[in-house]
């Protein structure tokens, strides 16, 4: 078959969709997670938890929504248990990570023995009468499963929260500086928290999608490292949702040089925690103007660009804290940390 066949052209761009998916979901929560400012490496882990409870929850149901609710519970799980590590105890979140992965491998298998040699039916493809049957562009655009147009519109989504809603600017204000943002009177751990249950959630969605869409069973091991290249893909779209979308194609050809045995895997800008109080101020528009030393607009919204220093975050000392976090406000690391940043 010539290369340039439209069908051979037709049938790569279907199997870079379908192998990048579980890489897109898996990338896009680990990406809201490490804006918040916590590094999870139980991608992995979770990924392979959510394969394994997935399968089983389509097995004994025989629905494919049945089964990615199962994967997406069965990832928060797992990050609920890294995050209690991680926020509760002040773990180390590299060690954390890695134990979370090795515990995640070893419980799937002990769950998902009993299903070695099963085979189920997988999610049911869009099919449009006029607009699938279009040639070439039709089964690429109109013809994929549920999970690949939830992968696209999650990144959008994403995308929009992060830097469209007040939240999603004090979810970044958090991860780019969190002693400031804690003097602010911002719940630290509580959006932190929240942050790594979605990014479980995206991870298990991805790894549920394995045996739910890509192949009909389930074998021990069957993620094959997309967790690690999921976490790869977050630091090569810079932290950005959009180029997390982008960056599929690199994903895939990492996938295609691994032994895989299912072939397929600059930080932004950041944004000053003085202008959350402004934006709460005026209605979600952040128009002050702010005294710093040295000035700079950035993007349309020409918000003054300060870097702040301020220690390491002591959760210890964050929860001692709680609803008391305004009264260190005196505290020199806090003062060090806002000590420019005088709004209107």
């Amino acid at each position: 078959m010539p290369l340039l066949e439209p069908a051979f052209l037709q049938a790569i761009i279907l199997s870079v969709i379908a192998a990048s998916t579980p890489l897109l979901l898996a990338a896009a929560g680990e990406l809201v997670a490490e804006r918040a400012g916590v590094l999870n490496l139980g991608l992995e882990g979770m990924m392979i938890m959510g394969a394994a409870c997935g399968f089983a929850g389509a097995y004994f149901t025989d629905s494919v929504i049945v089964g990615a609710l199962a994967g997406i519970l069965a990832g928060m799980l797992m990050s609920a248990v890294f995050a209690a590590l991680t926020l509760g105890l002040a773990v180390n979140q590299v060690a954390a990570g890695l134990a979370l992965t090795i515990f995640g491998i070893g419980l799937s298998g002990l769950i998902g023995a009993g299903f070695v040699g099963e085979r189920i039916e997988t999610a049911p493809h869009l099919y449009l009468p006029l607009l699938t049957d279009l040639p070439f562009a039709g089964k690429i655009v109109f013809g994929q499963d549920g999970f690949v147009y939830a992968s696209i519109a999650l990144t959008i989504g994403i995308r929009w929260f992060l830097y469209g809603t007040r939240a999603g600017l004090i979810l970044r204000a958090v991860g780019d500086n969190h002693v400031s943002a804690h003097a602010l009177g911002y719940p630290v751990l509580r959006i932190r928290f929240a942050a790594v249950l979605f990014g479980g959630a995206c991870a298990g969605l991805g790894g549920a999608y394995l045996p739910l869409a890509y192949t009909p069973f389930f074998i021990p091991g069957m993620t094959a490292g997309r967790g690690w290249i999921a976490l790869a893909l977050v630091v090569f779209a810079s932290w950005l949702p959009g180029r997390a979308r982008r960056h599929r194609r690199l994903s895939v050809r990492l996938r295609h040089h691994s032994a895989a045995p299912f072939p397929g895997a600059t930080r932004a800008d950041p944004v000053p925690v003085h202008v959350v109080p402004a934006v709460s101020r005026h209605g979600g528009r952040a128009d002050c103007n702010f005294a710093s030393p040295r000035p700079r607009r950035v993007g349309r919204a020409g918000i003054a660009r300060a870097r702040l220093r301020a220690r390491p975050l002591n959760h210890r000392r964050l929860r001692a804290g709680g609803r008391r976090g305004r009264r260190n406000l005196e505290h020199p690391s806090t003062v060090r940390g806002v000590e420019h940043a005088i709004c209107c």
